[in-house]
């Protein structure tokens, strides 16, 4: 076990597959008392963004993901120095890509837990979401 510290910065976001995203994110702002801060409809995908408290994590609730497990996304300052040092750790790489606030790796754990990293690299991109409702 490594006594360095991990790379995160914080756990921005849980990403989580959804049936129904207007019901889940109507029950998590109407029932539980967060604020839904976008509900996008673009090209037969559904996102919301759900903050059930100030601080991060912001819940993402989308019809899109595949599977049944949450992605937890990590922020972490540098993507590639994080990788590499994750990976000094036996960490091993599966699949690197864009998000809208930069770019993004995604893994599974051994025992299946999924898990992104990163680099806010375009820190403005949510402010262009924020209070619209597509449903």
């Amino acid at each position: 076990m490594s006594e360095d510290p991990p790379p995160f910065e914080q756990l921005d976001y849980l990403y989580i597959p959804s049936i129904d995203v207007a019901r889940d994110a109507a029950y998590f702002s109407e029932v539980l008392g967060g604020k839904v801060v976008f509900a996008i409809a673009d090209g037969g995908t559904r996102v919301a963004m759900v903050k059930v408290t100030e601080d991060p994590p912001a819940l993402l609730f989308t019809d899109h993901l595949e599977g049944d497990r949450t992605i937890f996304i990590f922020r972490v300052a540098n993507l590639r120095a994080a990788l590499k040092e994750l990976a000094s750790r036996g960490w091993e790489k599966e699949e690197t890509f864009e998000i809208p606030q930069g770019p993004c790796c995604s893994f599974v754990s051994p025992n299946g837990q999924r898990v992104a990293l990163y680099q806010r690299s375009r820190p403005d991109v949510e402010t262009h979401f924020i209070g619209r409702r597509d449903f």
